[in-house]
Protein backbone atom coordinates (compact mmCIF):
# COMPACT_ATOMS: atom_id res chain seq x y z
CA UNK A 1 0.00 0.00 0.00
CA UNK A 2 1.54 3.52 -1.17
CA UNK A 3 0.65 6.44 1.90
CA UNK A 4 0.00 9.97 1.41
CA UNK A 5 2.75 12.46 2.52
CA UNK A 6 1.82 15.23 4.51
CA UNK A 7 1.26 17.94 1.69
CA UNK A 8 -0.59 15.15 0.00
CA UNK A 9 -3.14 14.86 2.71
CA UNK A 10 -3.17 18.83 2.84
CA UNK A 11 -4.17 19.41 -0.56
CA UNK A 12 -6.53 16.62 -0.81
CA UNK A 13 -8.59 18.11 2.20
CA UNK A 14 -9.13 20.97 0.73
CA UNK A 15 -10.14 19.95 -2.61
CA UNK A 16 -13.89 18.82 -4.01
CA UNK A 17 -13.57 18.04 -7.50
CA UNK A 18 -12.03 14.94 -8.52
CA UNK A 19 -12.03 12.81 -11.68
CA UNK A 20 -12.24 8.77 -11.21
CA UNK A 21 -10.97 6.52 -14.35
CA UNK A 22 -12.00 2.79 -14.54
CA UNK A 23 -11.60 0.39 -16.97
CA UNK A 24 -14.58 -1.67 -18.80
CA UNK A 25 -14.57 -5.48 -19.06
CA UNK A 26 -13.99 -4.70 -22.84
CA UNK A 27 -10.54 -2.61 -21.85
CA UNK A 28 -12.05 0.68 -23.01
CA UNK A 29 -10.80 3.38 -20.07
CA UNK A 30 -13.52 5.62 -18.92
CA UNK A 31 -13.09 8.71 -16.74
CA UNK A 32 -15.92 10.77 -15.21
CA UNK A 33 -16.11 13.74 -12.62
CA UNK A 34 -16.89 12.95 -9.10
CA UNK A 35 -18.09 15.68 -6.59
CA UNK A 36 -18.51 13.15 -3.58
CA UNK A 37 -15.54 11.74 -2.36
CA UNK A 38 -13.20 11.40 0.69
CA UNK A 39 -9.84 10.14 2.30
CA UNK A 40 -10.34 8.11 4.89
CA UNK A 41 -9.24 9.70 8.36
CA UNK A 42 -6.33 6.95 8.43
CA UNK A 43 -5.99 8.14 5.03
CA UNK A 44 -5.48 4.22 3.79
CA UNK A 45 -8.40 4.08 0.98
CA UNK A 46 -10.27 6.52 -0.83
CA UNK A 47 -14.22 6.45 -0.72
CA UNK A 48 -15.99 7.49 -3.92
CA UNK A 49 -19.77 7.70 -3.68
CA UNK A 50 -22.69 9.62 -5.67
CA UNK A 51 -26.58 9.56 -6.72
CA UNK A 52 -27.77 6.03 -7.50
CA UNK A 53 -24.09 5.08 -7.52
CA UNK A 54 -24.23 1.06 -8.24
CA UNK A 55 -26.43 1.86 -11.43
CA UNK A 56 -23.08 3.79 -12.91
CA UNK A 57 -20.35 3.03 -15.26
CA UNK A 58 -17.99 3.50 -13.01
CA UNK A 59 -19.65 1.08 -10.05
CA UNK A 60 -19.89 -2.15 -12.60
CA UNK A 61 -16.32 -1.66 -14.10
CA UNK A 62 -15.14 -1.50 -10.24
CA UNK A 63 -16.93 -4.68 -9.63
CA UNK A 64 -15.70 -6.53 -12.67
CA UNK A 65 -12.20 -5.71 -12.91
CA UNK A 66 -11.05 -4.82 -8.40
CA UNK A 67 -9.21 -1.31 -10.23
CA UNK A 68 -9.34 2.07 -10.37
CA UNK A 69 -7.47 5.70 -10.07
CA UNK A 70 -8.78 9.43 -9.18
CA UNK A 71 -6.67 12.43 -10.16
CA UNK A 72 -7.76 15.26 -7.89
CA UNK A 73 -6.58 18.62 -9.69
CA UNK A 74 -6.53 22.57 -9.76
CA UNK A 75 -4.61 25.67 -10.95
CA UNK A 76 -2.95 27.12 -8.26
CA UNK A 77 -2.18 30.06 -10.01
CA UNK A 78 -2.11 30.80 -14.04
CA UNK A 79 0.36 33.56 -14.39
CA UNK A 80 2.70 32.28 -13.70
CA UNK A 81 1.20 28.76 -14.49
CA UNK A 82 1.05 26.34 -11.45
CA UNK A 83 -0.52 23.40 -12.04
CA UNK A 84 -0.73 20.80 -8.98
CA UNK A 85 -2.39 17.73 -8.41
CA UNK A 86 -2.90 13.92 -7.10
CA UNK A 87 -3.25 11.05 -8.88
CA UNK A 88 -4.34 7.56 -6.67
CA UNK A 89 -3.89 4.26 -8.43
CA UNK A 90 -5.09 1.18 -7.20
CA UNK A 91 -7.17 -1.73 -6.35
CA UNK A 92 -10.61 -1.01 -5.80
CA UNK A 93 -14.12 -2.65 -4.42
CA UNK A 94 -17.44 -1.90 -5.42
CA UNK A 95 -19.33 -1.75 -2.17
CA UNK A 96 -23.04 -1.71 -1.06
CA UNK A 97 -22.81 -1.17 2.65
CA UNK A 98 -23.07 0.84 4.24
CA UNK A 99 -23.90 2.69 1.07
CA UNK A 100 -22.87 2.32 -2.47
CA UNK A 101 -19.50 3.65 -3.39
CA UNK A 102 -16.37 2.74 -4.74
CA UNK A 103 -13.29 1.93 -2.02
CA UNK A 104 -10.00 2.75 -3.57
CA UNK A 105 -6.41 1.15 -1.92
CA UNK A 106 -3.76 3.12 -2.99
CA UNK A 107 -0.60 1.39 -4.54
CA UNK A 108 0.54 4.54 -6.54
CA UNK A 109 0.20 7.84 -5.73
CA UNK A 110 1.77 10.61 -7.67
CA UNK A 111 1.86 14.29 -7.37
CA UNK A 112 3.10 17.35 -8.60
CA UNK A 113 2.99 21.31 -7.74
CA UNK A 114 2.13 21.05 -4.15
CA UNK A 115 4.52 22.69 -2.60
CA UNK A 116 4.87 26.83 -3.09
CA UNK A 117 7.99 26.78 -5.66
CA UNK A 118 7.31 27.94 -9.42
Amino acid sequence: MAEFTEAERAYLSQQRLARVATVGADGIPHVTPVGMWRLSADASHVDITGRDFSASKKWRDVAATGHAALVVDDLASTDPWRPRGVEIRGTAEALTDPEESIRLHPTRIISWGLDDSP
